[in-house]
């Protein structure tokens, strides 16, 4: 009986799904993006940089959070591509390299209430 409530999709209907599901190496790429969102630091960085750009010392001194952790956190946005850089003279001036990045910070603090 159980089984009678199940829906059966057609083998065309099948195929067509798994031929637009992101292949294995997309796949890991979402992950490893959507990974950035999952650090609190992360977020209150990405938060800051939509407000203004910013170097490391100031970053430390707003979020509270020592130098080296910054750091960490900002070449782990870098290597998603999320942040970018520039220099002004010795110092580093981060800044969001996407506006999608605000965009869907903003939108999940919309939604989650």
């Amino acid at each position: 009986m159980e089984n009678d409530k199940l829906i059966k999709i057609s083998e065309r209907n099948k195929y067509e799904v798994q031929k637009l599901i992101p292949g294995e190496r997309e796949i890991s790429k979402l992950a490893l993006y959507f990974q950035s969102f999952a650090d609190e630091t992360r977020i209150k960085i990405l938060s800051a940089l939509s407000i203004r750009d910013l170097c490391v010392n100031d970053l430390s001194a707003i979020l509270k959070t020592n130098q080296t952790t910054i750091s960490h956190q900002l070449k782990a946005l870098k290597v998603q591509d999320m942040i970018d850089f520039r220099r002004e003279g010795k110092i580093l001036v981060y800044h969001i390299k996407d506006t999608a990045v605000n965009d869907m910070m903003m939108y999940a603090v919309k939604n989650l209430g």
